[in-house]
């Protein structure tokens, strides 16, 4: 069963869509709740990058009305960032102080290791691991490397920094699948308000004002790919992920209801496509989000007017050279913008003097 509610009262349409769901056949109100929103940067949600505060304000309102008590909102923000800075620049100080829950800074947590079938060992924050519940509340937007983040890269921020290194070393898809076959979500909800959909840091967000709910997230997943105007098929690790037992995509045959429908915006299935285009410039080789990311911006800000090759990941560490590197993993290149990760804006400054 998948719930969609329309609308810009965002506190109040998440929980109405809690409501409406089948949550309580899966929550208990002796659980604890650890509620997971995207704050993989300092910026407020309105710029397409962040989970709401609304949003998470809304299934604490859920949860109070349900008997739960033991409430946290747990997160570590991507490689680079400070998750504090983040708690506090989105908003969530302010849902701390009024609903005295507790805020989790993971980068801070202790870690442990599990191994998957699959072969892959991956450390995981114990905090994500002790919870009863965890609720993921992810922003629907699109990713420069996996074209799409929801649900479950979303998991990606229960992982420490070293870690999530790691996984772009590995590929990303194989390992976002395996992290949520060890890390169990117990519902999803989505914020599907105002996603970025070119990439994932924001900037240029697309209002669609729509709460998704559902339990399973590879369904959600799936079911939220098309809003953007992908198949399912199309998103490498939510493939996997199905492989791996974690969930099945939707069909036609699953249960979506429609809340406010009066409220729904004109279609958004525009895809994020954006970083696509730069492709054919870029030398990716194990590169970080943060560092890819802001080559993106760059590129963007400048119109894809650059000659390429463009040379960026840790699988350029060691390496010498004639190019241009981006990031301090790329130093032994003829040219290298540094940082770690660096900024767009000295990479478009950089970049700019060459054209």
């Amino acid at each position: 069963m998948l719930i969609i509610n329309y609308g810009n009262q965002i506190a109040q349409n998440t929980y109405e869509s809690l409501k409406a769901s089948d949550i309580a056949a899966y929550l208990r109100p002796t659980d604890s709740v650890a509620i997971k929103p995207n704050l993989v940067v300092s910026r407020p949600a309105s710029e397409g990058a962040t989970t709401h505060p609304e949003v998470v304000e809304g299934i604490i309102m859920f949860l109070r009305e349900y008997g739960v008590r033991d409430i946290s909102i747990m997160e570590s923000s991507w490689v680079g960032d400070s998750t504090k800075r983040a708690f506090a620049a989105c908003g969530y100080e302010y849902l701390r102080d009024k609903y005295r829950v507790l805020l989790i800074d993971l980068k801070n947590d202790r870690s442990t290791t599990l191994s998957h079938d699959s072969g892959y060992k991956i450390s995981i924050c114990q905090k994500a691991l002790e919870t009863d519940f965890l609720i993921n509340v992810p922003v629907l937007k699109a990713h420069c490397q996996t074209r799409m983040t929801c649900n479950l890269k979303n998991l990606k921020g229960c992982i420490p920094d070293s870690e999530k290194r790691r996984f772009h070393t590995l590929g990303l898809h194989k390992p976002i699948a395996a992290l949520n076959a060890l890390v169990k979500t117990g519902y999803c909800v989505v914020d599907g308000i105002c996603g970025d959909l070119t990439f994932e840091e924001g900037g240029t967000p697309i209002e669609a004002n729509r709460i998704i709910v559902g339990q399973n997230p590879v369904t959600v997943d799936s079911f939220c790919a098309g809003l953007i105007g992908y198949r399912p098929d199309d998103i490498e690790h939510l493939v996997y992920a199905r492989q791996y037992g974690v969930g099945q995509f939707v069909t036609p045959q699953t249960e979506v209801v429609e809340l406010n429908t009066d409220n729904k915006p004109p279609s958004t299935a525009l895809a994020g496509r954006r970083a696509e285009q730069y492709q054919r410039l870029i030398k990716a080789d194990a590169a970080c989000s943060a560092c890819y990311s802001a080559l993106v911006f760059a590129l963007q800000r400048l119109g894809g007017q650059v000659e390429g090759p463009l040379y960026i990941g840790q699988g350029y560490k060691g390496k010498s050279g004639d190019g241009i590197g981006i990031g301090n993993c790329t130093s032994g290149f003829s040219r290298c913008v540094r940082g770690c990760p660096p900024k767009a804006v000295e990479i478009a400054l950089d970049l700019g003097r060459g054209k």
